[in-house]
């Protein structure tokens, strides 16, 4: 691979982070407000255009009105209200359907032009395979309100928001190895602090988790001050479910309360992995990599913040998503430069 294609590769690349950085943003907004079960059906191509006209967007509007979301919550819609919610749902799906095709036609071109090494033709493909995935956990995630709930599984809310991070991480990840592809600068740090930011990792996994469930649960509203939840440090009715264990996923009380410990947790990780990483002569990507994390680290906690003393308003919701974004983004960045002797 020559350098001119590698920048190709590399833009192509960012490119695919970039718009499914856009997409969770603009799903999250689609779940703020109330937006993404005015489509009703899944259908792939045909779906890429919108009514066009009065009659197509009567047609339209009559189908959500069969499902429970119109006849238990929002039965009092007129049209123009229902146009409001369908564009955040159609401009969802509308950068999905970009995604695939940036993705699938730059593909096909660097692969018949011979850009693409067998290495990097596999990594593509594992990248469409997780493109796939995402795209039919979207449709089965929306499935699960158009029968007999009023919104979507916040299970499957939470697995359609992991399948995007994990494809963001991995066409990441790609990028970053072409990016860096020359021999990396000597670093004294050992094997236990690539351990500790694999930890992390783990940590800003399971708070992204916690996060979909806390907003498909609602759990947000509960709530709203900081640091005490209503002014208990540990809330009554944390346990209030009679199936003990369906607290921990259900309960949104015990959800809030765990996605609020879990920021904690990762605050003080992240200040103890900095302080032992830095008596270990980290070198200059490694140190940079630092500081974008302790940056990311503290705006998106102050901003979780200041979403719930605000009461989940739909900007500062939508801001904390995009701070949850670029604290894993310095994650990710920061494991691949932790990495151990990749050359």
């Amino acid at each position: 691979m020559n350098d001119i294609s590698r920048v190709r590769i590399i833009v192509w690349l960012l490119c695919g982070c970039f718009l499914i950085f856009s997409m969770v943003v603009i799903g999250g907004i689609t779940r703020l407000t109330g937006s993404g079960l005015s489509i009703t059906e899944w259908n792939v191509v045909m779906g890429a255009i919108p009514p066009l006209n009065e009659h197509q967007w009567n047609e339209a509007f009559e189908k959500y009105k069969q499902i429970p979301q119109f006849q238990k919550l929002n039965f009092d819609f007129t049209l123009g209200d229902f146009k409001k919610i369908f564009f955040w749902e159609y401009l969802h799906r509308l950068v999905g359907r970009m995604i695939g095709m940036v993705f699938l036609i730059p593909f096909f071109y660097f692969w018949f032009t011979k850009q693409l090494d067998r290495k990097m033709v596999r990594k593509s493909i594992f990248l469409f395979v997780l493109g796939a995935i995402q795209g039919f956990m979207g449709w089965f995630m929306v499935k699960s309100g158009l029968t007999e709930r009023t919104s979507v599984s916040h299970y499957r809310l939470a697995i359609h928001l992991v399948a995007a991070f994990i494809t963001f991480a991995f066409t990441l990840w790609f990028a970053l190895e072409l990016m860096y592809h020359e021999k990396a600068e000597a670093s004294g740090l050992k094997k236990k602090h690539r351990l500790m930011v694999a930890a992390l990792l783990f940590l800003a996994g399971l708070q992204v988790i916690y996060g979909a469930f806390v907003a498909g649960l609602h759990a947000g509203n509960f709530a709203n001050t900081f640091p005490t939840m209503n002014g208990e440090w540990i809330p009554s009715g944390i346990f209030g479910m009679e199936v003990f264990w369906k607290n921990f996923f259900e309960n949104p009380v015990t959800v809030q309360f765990i996605h609020r410990v879990t920021a904690l947790v990762i605050v003080a990780f992240t200040v103890w992995l900095w302080f032992s990483a830095s008596k270990n002569n980290m070198n200059r990507s490694q140190a940079n990599a630092f500081y974008f994390l302790a940056v990311a680290v503290g705006v998106q906690f102050l901003l979780g913040v200041f979403t719930l003393l605000l009461k989940v308003p739909v900007m500062m919701a939508s801001l904390h998503q995009v701070g949850a974004f670029f604290f894993f983004t310095t994650v990710i960045v920061l494991l691949f430069r932790f990495r151990e002797d990749p050359f």
